[in-house]
């Protein structure tokens, strides 16, 4: 088998097999054969980093299968010639607008035909898969009879992250494969593993080194390779009886994470496997319909809208990253997490305060937060060593980045500042994670304030995707550039605000916990309050979060904002003050609203009778946020629509499916939300005024 060892991955090269005449017949394929008569189809799509499939590919991949079923070779390769991997799914810009379930229907159906066409080419088909592959990636692996991974390979149906299921045969392929029990936990998480995993669940046949790849491909097509094949337990897994039990558990699993009416996915694949999965026919068949009356779904389209935001976020940090060193002041929550999320993406990071416990305590939130994200230990230790605990603060003088974490006290980082500007190097960034104070307050003491830019991550960290990266009116233009890139570099989105108080996020989740407050005060039950968030989409009700974030903090904020906005936000209760005066703050105490026991909130079930949600208590709740996304659009605080719905979701958890607090009001329709707010307006007070922006937002 000739062949040469072509293309650059990283540092190591990947197998191609034989040279490759640079013109050929295909746009994104390029076929070959070797001296054993094997078929090399190496899948490259044209002006593309990575591999997805659209419809002119699809078109052209059923040609190419023709060609080769005309051409009769000794066994047929098919990999991704991208160094990426070998194929990230399908081209999710083709589902963008869908509205006609049926014209979904007929292009998927389409689309199957290619897939099937592959599974039934007489002759050995051979997969081999480097990098991610995924969602229409992994259904195409599937249709081949031999899956060979690359070590370091990752495989997944993310769908359902889209509000959709697999659709390109998936559903069936994987399920008769691999036990439903796993394989269906894949697809309804949209979870991703790696290639010993696959291997050991039976996805791939064997998981070689790049350097092994020839030699697999030859045991593979020669017989010499034992495939895997669906166990006895699979098999009875798919019986109708058990599939019928394996279902309704499936179901409750379900139900823990997302409701049916929000995201109807997961329950619409349960049940086209609970209907289907005996007969790989019928499942392929009730899976193009099943897929197309999702895809036309408020909740598909909405998360799909949600894909392209980000994608949006992340073209906006541009890239040429300068920063290398991050020096952090502070260790305490944010400060100390902040640190570990800057060295686990690759940056020497100095670690500084005035004590040693809570630089410790960082360290070792570090460790455990390393251990879950990240696969190799020598890799976690490696993240550790970039973590410099630093008690003297030498680090500043090296660090092209210095991000301050103190408490939000203007006279306690105006000292800190006044400390630390002398012993930055010449363009050095100083960036504050202040959550509230405007920059123009902070930059008053310093020489030089166009280096002071706000970089305000969200908690937890490692979680939320969100970074605001805060300007001021005297910035230099290389500094926020600069920002922006080390988001983008840092795995962050970020979102580019004018200073004002409490930015966009703050400014627009206060109303909403404060509102949350006022109800408390009302005597609702705090329960109820939570569950008509939750009930709305949510991820947690806005006492639990507050009980999250720290009541301190949100006093602190409610505070300073009160002093700019006054009555368009709610009273600060006087209770709020005693509870936090008595060191009840939430979580990090182990009470608040709720009593806290191992990071989780202690909740009694509402009782069966009572006060139930109403659609005025879940409007109290949401719709001051869509009125306040819209007054910062109206005054500049942030210039893009689609950038404030992003910030929401990726910043706060909004309920995703929604798309946004302004797609919201968009689909609710305009004139609804603002007459409802003059209702709330009337009955509760003049903080439900709907903002002057309402008039010019489309």
């Amino acid at each position: 088998m000739d062949s040469k060892i072509i293309t650059a991955l990283g540092d190591r090269l990947l197998s191609l097999g034989p040279e490759r005449a640079p013109d050929g017949p295909y746009r994104h394929f390029k076929l070959t054969r070797d001296a054993d008569g094997v078929a090399w189809l190496l899948f490259d799509r044209a002006d593309a980093s990575t591999n997805t499939l659209s419809s002119d590919v699809m078109e052209e991949f059923d040609a190419v299968l023709a060609a080769i079923e005309t051409e009769r070779p000794a066994g047929l390769v098919i990999r991704s010639a991208k160094a990426s991997g070998f194929i990230a799914g399908a081209d999710v810009n083709e589902f963008r607008g869908a509205t006609d379930p049926e014209m979904v229907e007929t292009r998927i159906r389409a689309a199957h035909a290619v897939v099937d066409h592959l599974e039934a080419l007489k002759l050995p088909t051979v997969a081999v898969i480097h990098g991610f592959c995924l969602g229409g990636g992994l259904e195409v692996a599937l249709a081949c009879q031999s899956r060979i991974a690359v070590d370091g390979a990752r495989f997944g149906f993310p769908e359902v992250t889209l509000g959709l299921h697999p659709g390109l045969g998936g559903t069936a392929r994987f399920t008769a494969l691999v036990n439903p029990t796993q394989s269906m936990a894949l697809m309804l998480t949209g979870r991703t593993i790696d290639a010993r995993r696959a291997k050991a669940l039976g996805l791939v046949d064997t998981v070689t080194q790049e350097r092994h790849v020839l030699g697999a491909v030859r045991d593979a097509l020669f017989g010499r390779l034992k495939r895997a094949k669906p166990g006895l337990l699979t098999r009875a897994a798919n019986l109708g009886p058990v599939r019928g039990l394996l279902a309704r558990r499936m179901r409750i699993e379900a139900a823990k994470a997302t409701r049916r009416e929000h995201y109807p996915a997961p329950y619409a694949l349960i049940d086209l496997w609970e209907r289907n999965g005996g007969s790989k026919a019928a499942m392929l068949k009730a899976e193009q319909a099943s897929f197309a009356k999702l895809m036309v779904t408020p909740t598909a389209q909405n998360l799909i809208r949600v894909f392209f935001l980000r994608e949006q976020m992340k073209k906006a940090a541009g890239s040429g990253n300068t920063i290398k060193h991050v020096h952090v002041i502070g260790a305490g929550a944010m400060g100390g997490d902040i640190a570990a999320w800057v060295a686990g993406q690759g940056m020497r990071v100095s670690l500084a305060d005035m004590k040693a416990e809570p630089i410790a305590g960082a360290v070792k939130r570090a460790a455990e937060l390393y251990g879950k994200i990240i696969r190799k230990p020598t890799e976690v230790r490696d993240a550790l060593d970039r973590l410099i605990p630093d008690m003297d603060g030498e680090g500043v003088r090296n660090a092209d980045l210095i991000i301050e974490a103190v408490p939000e006290k203007l006279e306690l980082k105006q000292k800190v500042y006044a400390g630390l500007e002398p012993k930055m190097k010449p363009g050095a960034i100083l960036a504050t994670n202040t959550s509230s104070i405007p920059l123009q307050d902070l930059r008053t003491t310093l020489a030089r304030p166009g280096r002071l830019v706000g970089l305000h991550f969200f908690n937890p960290v490692s979680r939320l995707q969100l970074v605001e990266v805060v300007s001021h009116d005297g910035n230099e233009l290389d500094v926020l550039k600069e920002a922006l890139a080390f988001v983008g570099a840092i795995d962050r989105l970020p979102l580019q605000v004018k200073s004002s108080p409490g930015f966009l996020v703050n400014r627009a989740l206060t109303p909403y916990m404060l509102e949350a407050m006022v109800m408390l005060d009302e005597k609702t039950d705090q329960r109820l309050i939570d569950a008509a968030a939750e009930q709305f989409g949510m991820p947690m009700g806005p006492i639990e979060l507050a009980d999250q974030v720290g009541l301190d903090i949100c006093l602190d904020v409610g505070d300073m904002l009160r002093t700019k906005f006054g009555d368009l936000l709610p009273p600060t209760p006087a209770w709020l003050r005693d509870r936090v005066a008595r060191g009840e703050l939430g979580r990090k105490t182990g009470k608040g609203f709720y009593t806290w026991k191992d990071g989780k909130a202690e909740k009694a079930p509402l009782p069966e009778t009572g006060p139930r949600v109403t659609d005025q208590m879940i409007d109290r709740l949401v719709l001051p946020m869509s009125n306040v996304c819209v007054a910062a659009l109206r005054e500049g605080i942030v210039d893009n629509p689609d950038a404030v719905d992003g910030a929401m979701i990726f910043g706060t958890g909004y309920a995703p499916f929604r798309g946004g607090p302004l797609n919201y009001a968009r689909a609710r329709g305009v004139e609804n939300v603002v007459s409802t707010l003059h209702t709330l307006a009337e009955r509760f007070g003049g903080r439900f005024a709907p903002d002057p922006g309402w008039d010019n937002f489309k």
